[in-house]
């Protein structure tokens, strides 16, 4: 089964304001460069989507609601719906706040169809959180995603064993999971329209367009999906990363957005146990070229200076020929706990308890409580920003 939440950040806005509901809501940044996270199904109606850029948006829905993502709203929510779909399999896989496989297998004893287990679960959802899921069931996981989408919104699809090939073969090939736009138009330029279509072709011809992707590509056309729903999901990164409002070309700048995200790393790190051995830096230009630079550290950390120091050499190897307006910092091969090196450096120790008692006063109190000096510098920056735009507009105009 796969569990999908409709709309789902605009869907909890809508829940949390009823005088919402029914209308066009867009959840995004507020910037000029921001993107919408999502779009309820009324502003779906004007062509706004996900990743949609805000000011297209609104050039497409002038009446939509605009409102900033409360992401931690958006996690309790998910923790909820996760908690729900427990009841119904021993283990769950999450791939979003919104989505999540189950293996249902062996549900037969407590419901007497397919139907009634997908209708439970949407059930209960709805009644614990006021939301609407839709759910997709059948034989693997590639077919259950492809199921919950076919009936959206509120929707129960199901796929039974041996109908596999029948039900994908009239759809178009940019359904087909892991086809994005440009390979659905070179497919289609090989005569391939629907999944159909490449059902029928041998694999020889697939890999003129997909290449060493072909036999996979193939499979899953046939409706063949041999992977199982993975309870626990191994985290490889973690990473925190902004687009900024305008192109920034000092050395100065960004390094400040370095900092501001080596801090939120390290807190994310520490918040899951884990220390990182490796980082990369991400640079985007306003040309859309995107360079990552990665180093390995000595040992294993979860301190921000240490992933700010590691990201600042970084920097110096990429060269800042234009404007800049994405900044990344990731920290990778991780290890659980604090790694050996607290062992050898008192003051790493201390420095590693004072970030221990700054997270728990955060948790406690806000992040807003207690924090570092350059989260303060950023913020006067952002207000002399606003205060210049308000004072010179008018003299423009």
């Amino acid at each position: 089964m796969h569990v999908d939440m409709d709309a789902f950040y605009a869907s909890v806005e809508q829940r949390d304001h009823p005088e919402w509901r029914g209308k066009p809501v867009i959840v995004g940044g507020k910037g000029k460069r921001s993107v919408a996270a999502t779009a309820s199904y009324e502003a779906r109606a004007y062509g706004v989507h996900s990743a949609m850029s805000i000011s297209e948006a609104k050039r497409r829905c002038p009446d939509g609601i605009f409102v900033e993502p409360r992401f931690g709203v958006y996690h309790a929510v998910s923790d909820e719906i996760h908690a729900i779909m427990l009841h119904y399999a021993d283990a769950i896989e999450p791939i979003a706040l919104d989505e999540a496989f189950m293996d249902i297998s062996g549900m037969g004893s407590q419901y007497r169809t397919l139907g009634a287990i997908g209708r439970a679960i949407k059930a209960e959802i709805r009644e614990k959180t006021g939301l609407v899921a839709s759910v997709g069931i059948a034989p693997n996981k590639f077919l259950a995603k492809m199921a919950s989408d076919m009936g959206k919104p509120d929707g129960l699809f199901i796929i039974p064993y041996g109908r596999e090939r029948a039900v994908l073969a009239p759809l178009p090939v940019r359904k087909l999971w892991g086809v994005g736009p440009v390979t659905a138009r070179r497919l289609q330029q090989m005569g391939f329209e629907t999944i159909g279509d490449m059902q029928n072709a041998p694999v020889s011809q697939l890999r003129k367009v997909l290449g060493n992707q072909a036999v996979l590509f193939h499979q899953l056309a046939l409706g063949i999906d041999s992977r199982p729903v993975e309870a626990e999901r191994e985290v490889k990164s973690i990473g925190d990363e902004s687009t900024m409002e305008e192109d920034i070309f000092d050395r100065e700048d960004i390094e400040r957005q370095i900092a501001l995200h080596s801090d939120v790393v390290a807190r994310r790190l520490r918040k899951k146990g884990l220390s990182g051995q490796a980082v990369t830096l991400k640079i985007r230009f306003a040309s859309f070229r995107t360079l990552t630079r990665s180093m390995t550290l000595s040992e294993p950390t979860r301190l921000a200076e240490d992933i700010e120091k590691a990201a600042r050499i970084l920097l110096q190897r990429i060269p800042l020929s234009e404007g800049v307006r994405l900044v990344g910092v990731t920290a990778s091969r991780l290890v659980e706990g604090e790694g050996m090196m607290n062992l050898f450096s008192e003051s790493r120790d201390r420095k590693g308890k004072a970030a221990a008692v700054v997270d728990a006063l955060q948790e406690q109190f806000g992040e807003r409580a207690i924090r570092r000096g350059l989260w303060v510098e950023q913020e006067l920056k952002e207000k002399e920003k606003k205060s210049e735009k308000t004072v010179i507009s008018p003299i423009m105009k």
